[in-house]
């Protein structure tokens, strides 16, 4: 059973009015009479469509500067009413309503106006709809007998169905549309919810609801054997990797997001530190492998490729700004391998050269730096969400505190912020080795912070001479300090706190060692 309804009568009000004329001149063409409201009753009189607008409708004007157009029983009564109960039929011809077979709703563009920060408070409560959600749950309550098209990518399917059952759509359309519209103003609801909650001084809620979309599968989760798919965030702004342009290569991988979007946050991070600067990062496993600094994206690239070559094949590569030719021909060249290049944009040459080296490698095009309003992190574990503040604290070298040793020379604090920078983003226990605005040698997800010094020696090896070192969380012990001082560091950076922290103080004394504390951790579990 098909469950045919032919349509007779539509309802059309769009704040989006993308293909909406052709679609309204496919409803006319099976004879569907259009009523509309305010600004989509014009576009489609202007396209010579006779259009029955729902002033006319209702016998009511447009009040309260549009807040009140479809609010009344001569709409809900044509869309709610069931057609298979005599008492509801008789309602309608008693209070002269006709009814309304198929709505085509759009909503107020809340989410765009309120997505970069920008709109003040009035312009993003006027994009709060209510009106186009009050119809959309309508017309889906009511999908044995109404059709209720919610998107413009809907229009085309519609359209199709009306043709080939000349001119009804079936029961399986109609209750698959429906699933869709209130899918639509669940999304609605919790990005206002979402936007009024973060303007409150209470950063958690006592209830999260969670609306992400577009689930869109992918390969593979972590490992062949576990199936995966990556969702979208409404709410988020920014450069992203579930938002960003796939340009080029295989579809991207759920490990390939996680790395490239560590390698994200790093080089949106280290940007900061310097906005005339470029810079890049290699990524592997999460965890930045390389890091660094140039006048240009083909000298950072180069010189973040150099701080670990040997984990960096195989790697994420995140670029902060648009990916040129330079950029392009220097990671390309030699026996380098890359799975994923992030970048702002990439120019048409820079693609072309990358695509023909690795024709399977991602190029994600994410947009330049922008406010992000997405102020919490979620982490899911057996029955239940962590949540709390994203890690956002700003890396100053400025308010770090010499504790022991020679004063710092501004080289030297440059060093220690571009450090403690890329320790913030390595797994706990964390240590960052750095000179002239480079990552050296790295330690990280040690299960304790003496082998983290010792594998970030060894990786720096004899580059070490005169770097500095930082720590994600204090030294419980003067040992750790010890092996990178006895390595070449010349400069420590760490929290402090430690009840031994004299202890490390002491050393660096005794070995003319500088010691600055930034009494911020940055634990990254």
């Amino acid at each position: 059973m098909l469950g045919l309804v032919p349509v007779r009568r539509a309802l059309l009000s769009v704040s989006d009015k993308t293909d909406l004329i052709p679609f309204a001149r496919a409803l006319a063409g099976f004879g569907v009479e259009l009523v509309s409201t305010g600004g989509t009753a014009t576009a489609l009189a202007a396209a010579g469509l006779p259009v029955t607008t729902v002033e006319a409708l209702t016998g009511h004007p447009e009040i309260l500067d549009g807040r009140v157009k479809t609010l009344h029983p001569r709409v809900h009564g044509g869309v709610l009413a069931r057609r298979d109960l005599p008492a509801h039929l008789e309602a309608l011809a008693t209070h002269g309503i006709e009814p309304i077979d198929l709505v085509c709703i759009n909503l107020y563009p809340f989410e765009r106006t309120v997505r970069d920060g920008a709109a003040s408070d009035a312009e993003a409560i006027e994009q709060i709809d209510i009106g186009g959600p009050a119809l959309m749950r309508s017309a889906a309550k009511n999908f044995e007998s109404v059709t209720v098209v919610t998107s413009p990518a809907q229009y085309d399917l519609v359209a199709a169905e009306l043709r080939t059952h000349q001119g009804r759509t079936s029961r399986a359309l109609r209750a698959d549309l429906a699933a869709a519209a209130f899918g639509r103003t669940c999304e609605y609801d919790a990005a206002i919810s979402s936007w009024m909650g973060r303007r409150q001084a209470h950063t958690f809620a006592e209830t999260i609801r969670l609306t992400f979309t577009g689930g869109t599968p992918l390969r593979y989760g972590e490992n062949p054997h576990q199936r995966g798919a990556v969702y979208r965030d409404p709410n988020a702004a920014g450069p992203s990797l579930v938002a960003g342009e796939v340009l080029g290569g295989k579809q991207i991988s759920f490990n390939n997001i996680l790395d490239a979007a560590a390698g994200l946050e790093l080089v949106l991070d280290l940007r900061e530190l310097d906005t005339g600067s470029k810079f890049a990062a290699v990524i592997k496993h999460t965890n930045a492998c390389g890091a660094a600094q140039g006048s240009t994206l083909a000298e950072a690239f180069e010189r973040a490729w150099a701080g670990d070559p040997l984990a960096a094949f195989g790697g994420v590569v995140v670029l902060g700004g648009d990916a040129d030719a330079a950029a392009a021909e220097a990671m390309a060249s030699g026996s380098r391998f890359l799975e994923v290049v992030v970048a702002d944009r990439f120019h048409p040459d820079a693609a072309a050269i990358l695509g023909e080296r690795w024709p399977n490698a991602r190029l994600v095009a994410v947009g330049p730096p922008g406010p992000d309003p997405v102020r919490t992190a979620l982490r899911s574990v057996p029955g239940g969400l962590l949540v709390q503040e994203r890690d956002q604290h700003p890396v100053n070298a400025d308010d770090f505190r010499l504790a022991a040793g020679p004063t710092p020379d501004e080289s030297m604090r440059r060093d220690a912020a571009f450090a403690v920078s890329v320790v913030k983003h390595l797994k706990s226990n964390a240590i960052a080795i750095a000179g002239n605005s480079m990552l050296l040698g790295m330690g990280a997800g040690c299960v304790d912070r003496l082998n983290a010094c010792r594998v970030a020696a060894t990786k720096a090896g004899d580059r070490v001479a005169g770097s500095v070192a930082a720590s994600d969380a204090f030294f419980p012990f003067p040992d750790g300090p010890e092996i990178l001082i006895d390595a070449g560091v010349r400069c420590l950076v760490h929290p402090g706190g430690s009840k031994r922290d004299e202890e490390t103080f002491a050393l660096c004394e005794a070995r003319g060692v500088t010691c600055l504390l930034t009494g911020v951790r940055h634990f990254r579990h």
